[in-house]
């Protein structure tokens, strides 16, 4: 029988590569690292990196935002906005540790650029909408109508860009030997939101 599926609202999840030499981390360790007890996990002290260091690797970040806001959010162009990077930070994930299921608050874009991964190394993001699975249905398989939860490989100079609002995670890797090493950070936005004549108006400076 003919059918047709559409997917509605679809949540962006966006790529891209940078061809590049590894980026040096070890004044970034220097500084000092923060343990999380029980997780085999570290974040680095310095939450704003990008304000003293890797200019290439800011710029090459800053680029894509640009596109991803372009293409994703497609604002009008009047309203002069400007997203910029609010913070940023170093992930050491250790052999068996993990990152729990989390969003990132206070913030519109979020993203992850690897800089040391391992084989089969992935990050997971979760069905926004719980209560669709309200009632269970055992599946034949997965598909990206019906999954809880969506993984995609990570590899070295991957960079991830995604809504902040949308959970993601790594779940424990016990084939992993060597560190998952990664810069997370913020997006937020300056200029005019709102449309004219709506009760919705906000400058963000």
């Amino acid at each position: 029988m003919e059918h047709e599926i559409f997917g509605v609202f679809p949540n962006p999840v966006y790529f891209a590569y940078r061809d590049s030499e590894e980026v040096d981390i070890e004044d970034i360790i220097k500084e000092g690292m923060q343990i999380h007890e029980g997780s085999s996990t570290a974040q680095s002290n310095n939450m704003n990196i990008f304000d003293t260091k890797l200019k290439e690797l800011k710029e090459f970040i800053e680029g894509h935002i640009k596109i991803y806001v372009r293409e994703v959010l497609n604002p009008k162009e009047e309203n002069e906005l400007d997203f910029y990077i609010t913070e940023s930070w170093l992930n050491i994930v250790h052999p068996g540790g993990q990152h729990n299921r989390h969003c990132h608050q206070n913030s519109i874009i979020s993203g992850v650029f690897y800089i040391a991964t391992t084989k089969d190394d992935f990050i997971n993001f979760y069905e926004p909408l719980p209560m669709k699975h309200q009632i269970k249905i055992e599946e034949l398989g997965h598909n990206l109508w019906n999954a809880y939860s969506w993984y995609f490989p990570v590899t070295n100079n991957k960079l991830i860009l995604f809504p902040s609002w949308l959970d993601h995670g790594v779940e424990v890797n016990g084939r992993q030997t060597t560190d998952r090493i990664s810069l997370a950070f913020n997006v937020f936005v300056r200029g005019k939101l709102g449309e004219p004549g709506n009760a919705n108006k906000l400058i963000l400076k």
